[in-house]
């Protein structure tokens, strides 16, 4: 697949919201995202993709991330910047980018995205423009994850250490060595709740022809042409939710009203349900999404249906408008998109154990969407 630029704010908008379609409820903030790429397109700055074919065996890789909840956040009073020292300043994924760089003592030519997601997608691509770096079309998730231990990296045993980690207000970590992945994240949530929030983080540091045997590829394209969709859709006056389905091989598996939404914000997760009240086909049932930032578990009448690491989008019923969990409320008309996992090696046995239902501690057979829709692909 060509590389793409992004040359207007329409384009920008469409990425984001492709972004945020497969962020699956997290991923970050879209209108993050979006300010990040209209900074670039202002001051000058190209922001694109070039695909995974492109990029020379020996060039060095790496991920660049936000790591935190993504439940809302509360301004810092005054007394607790003072009681700190804390003063925000610039900041974007560059900066973690830069610190691995002096840590490891190469210079990496290549930003991948972890996941793909309505702020941590825009921001690696962002951060690769102003290094004057690439960012590759691809990413090792095929969509947002709470989780650095479910990635394709991570499946496939590579290592995530050493991390770089930046805040927003200038503190700078380096987690050289962990006991475990699962160790490593949660010393990176760690992080993210002593600064009060999130983190930038960046490692998977990787040769080039050793990310290519792992990554996600053309997914940066595929949430263009997603976001795309939705808006063609309702310039059209089309169903978004049926037509974002069709171009991404999925399927509409339910409509209907929020009517009950609870949430807390723990161990640097957003855990949670929504409950919904069918609408128009599906007037009489209610369904269960249950999420730990991303969605990844539903129930149709009170039945298991759509699993992680399937997909589950969740967009604003009429618009179309992709909704990310910290967004949704009650009363909100909503649709609910499934697509297949984003690649087949989330469908092994390794795939399933990371991110399949049994992970999030439910007593549920991961079933593949099509066979639970008993439909065909």
């Amino acid at each position: 697949m060509p590389t793409r630029t992004l040359t207007n704010m329409q384009e920008c908008q469409d990425f984001v919201r492709g972004c945020t379609f497969l962020g699956t409820g997290g991923g970050g903030p879209p209108e993050r995202g979006l300010s990040v790429l209209r900074a670039a397109l202002e001051a000058g700055r190209p922001v694109g993709w070039v695909d995974v074919a492109e990029i020379p065996d020996d060039a060095w890789t790496c991920t660049a991330f936000g790591m935190g909840s993504i439940a809302p956040r509360k301004p810092l009073p005054a007394e607790e910047l003072d009681r700190y020292g804390l003063q925000e300043g610039p900041w974007s994924l560059a900066s973690p980018i830069r610190e691995l760089e002096r840590e490891v003592g190469v210079k990496i030519s290549v930003v991948v995205p972890s996941e793909i997601g309505g702020s941590n997608t825009p921001g690696p691509v962002n951060a690769a423009s102003e290094l004057g770096i690439v960012a590759v079309d691809g990413d090792y998730c095929g969509r947002a994850v709470p989780e650095i231990t479910q990635g394709t990296s991570a499946i496939t045993g590579k290592p995530g250490w050493p991390l770089a980690a930046v805040d927003r207000w200038g503190n700078v970590s380096v987690i050289k060595k962990a006991a475990s992945l699962p160790m490593s994240e949660r010393i990176g949530k760690m992080l993210a709740v002593a600064a009060f929030g999130g983190v930038g983080m960046a490692g998977t540091l990787l040769q080039a022809r050793d990310m290519k045997a792992i990554v996600v590829p053309n997914t940066l394209t595929r949430s263009y042409q997603l976001g795309r969709a939705i808006r063609e859709a309702r310039e059209k006056a089309l169903d978004p939710a049926q037509e974002v389905a069709q171009v991404g091989g999925g399927w509409v598996l339910f409509r209907g009203k929020v009517v009950r939404r609870e949430w807390e914000d723990r161990d640097g997760y957003m855990f949670g349900t929504h409950e919904l009240d069918g609408v128009q086909e599906w007037q009489g049932h209610r369904y269960r999404v249950w999420f730990k930032n991303e969605n990844h578990a539903c129930w149709l009448d009170g039945e298991p249906h759509v699993t992680s690491p399937d997909i589950i989008a969740v967009v604003e019923l009429e618009s179309g408008e992709p909704k990310t969990n910290t967004m949704i409320a009650e009363g909100d008309l909503l649709a609910l998109v499934g697509l297949p996992a984003a690649a087949v090696i989330f469908r092994s046995p390794a795939g399933i154990e990371a991110l399949g239902p049994r992970h999030f501690g439910f007593d549920i057979d991961y079933v593949p969407i099509e066979d639970r829709l008993q439909v065909g692909v």
